[in-house]
Formats: structure tokens, C-alpha cells, sequence
């Protein structure tokens, strides 16, 4: 099961929910803002989350972040590269906004890795590096639900913001073509700021 959660901070963003059926046990994916709101949707729902997984480090993806892992106590798993962006406010663009949002003692993930819940090994996403928007960007993806998480590497439409701290095009424009549009088509991808759309639905805006 997948839950859209639109949130509102400095800028509205779109958290995720992603549950296992079967267990009740699931991810919470980049939590931007509103940590009340969301702890008030898992309390309602029964739901057990392993862990937070975060698309990368920007504060409008991590603004709930602190307060939720306090109440609930579990990792919070980003990029390699994380810290970066995590450690500082500048790169993660909140000191630019009129606050100074920093996460510390994160757990990493790299290109390939498998994300399973302990509930339920066979619930799992696997971390795609996709560089480009940041430097610490991945894509989280289930073959067995066709979804991608992509954070604000691709939206509906465009692609992401490349001029940002960190961010270069050509990194981008390559972990677009070469990581999410080899993705099958009928992937659904679900970003930061968007309507949901497809890998098919986009490789055709770019007539690939």
C-alpha cells in the first residue's frame, strides 16, 4: 500500500507511506513538514514503521524528520553523500529559507542496496543512485510494485532543479536517461512536488 501525504512547510511536499498489507509494517519516505500530522496517520492506522528513508537531504524533505524519529525511535537511512547536505543548512537550503534544519546520526545506503523490512523480507526497495537535482539523490524502487520513489529528480512533466547547491545537469540528465527510463515503462514514479506519472508517460515527453 502506498499513502500519498501532502505536507505543508516553507514549501508543500509530497511524504510517503509505503505499507506492507499483510504486516502493518512499512517505510515513511521523506517527511517535509506537519510531524504531528503524520504521527497522528500512523497512530490512527496501526501502522509500524521500520524506518525512515529519505530521497535526499534538502530540509523540505526532512523538516518532520527530528520530532518523528523522537517519538517513534527508529534509523533514518539516506545516501552515502548525506552529510553533506544533512550537516549543513546552507546546502540543505533551510539557512536560506529563514531557519537552520540539520539531521545527525543517519544510517547510509549505496547504489544497489536492498531496504527490507524485518517484518517482511520480501518487502523491499532498492537504492538507485540518481545524482543531479543533489549529489546525495536516490531513487527507491519496487520491482514488485512497479514504483519508484524518485524524490525531485523527475517530476511530472520536467525534470528537477539543477541549481541548487550540488546540483548539475548533466548528472542529472543522465540518471534520468540512464537509471529511471530504464526502468520498465509502466513504473509509476512519485516525486517531491508533483502528480504521479509513469517512466512510459515521460520517455515519451523526451521522445525516447
Amino acid at each position: 500500500m502506498i499513502v500519498e501525504v501532502p505536507v505543508r512547510g516553507y514549501f508543500d511536499e509530497n511524504c510517503y507511506f509505503y505499507i506492507d498489507d499483510e504486516t502493518k509494517h512499512g517505510f515513511l519516505i521523506d517527511p517535509g513538514a506537519e510531524p504531528k500530522k503524520l504521527l497522528k496517520l500512523i497512530s490512527d492506522k496501526g501502522w509500524n514503521i521500520e524506518k525512515i528513508l529519505l530521497t535526499h537531504g534538502h530540509f523540505d524533505h526532512t523538516g518532520a524528520l527530528n520530532e518523528i524519529r523522537g517519538v517513534l525511535g527508529i534509523p533514518v537511512i539516506a545516501h552515502i553523500n548525506s552529510d553533506q547536505y544533512l550537516l549543513n543548512d546552507y546546502m540543505n537550503l533551510s539557512a536560506q529559507c529563514g531557519s537552520s534544519i540539520t539531521i545527525e546520526g543517519v544510517q547510509y545506503a549505496s547504489d544497489g542496496d536492498i531496504l527490507a523490512l524485518g517484518a517482511n523480507p520480501d518487502f523491499k526497495l532498492r537504492v538507485i543512485y540518481t545524482p543531479g537535482h543533489t549529489t546525495d539523490s536516490i531513487t527507491l524502487y519496487s520491482e514488485t510494485d512497479h514504483v519508484a520513489f524518485v524524490g525531485d529528480t523527475i517530476f511530472r512533466g520536467c525534470i528537477g532543479n539543477y541549481k541548487y547547491p550540488g546540483g548539475n545537469l548533466r548528472d542529472l540528465q543522465d540518471s534520468i536517461i540512464d537509471k529511471i527510463f530504464t526502468l520498465p515503462d509502466e513504473t509509476m514514479l512519485l516525486s517531491g512536488h508533483s502528480d504521479k506519472t509513469t517512466v512510459g508517460i515521460e520517455k515519451q515527453r523526451y521522445r525516447l
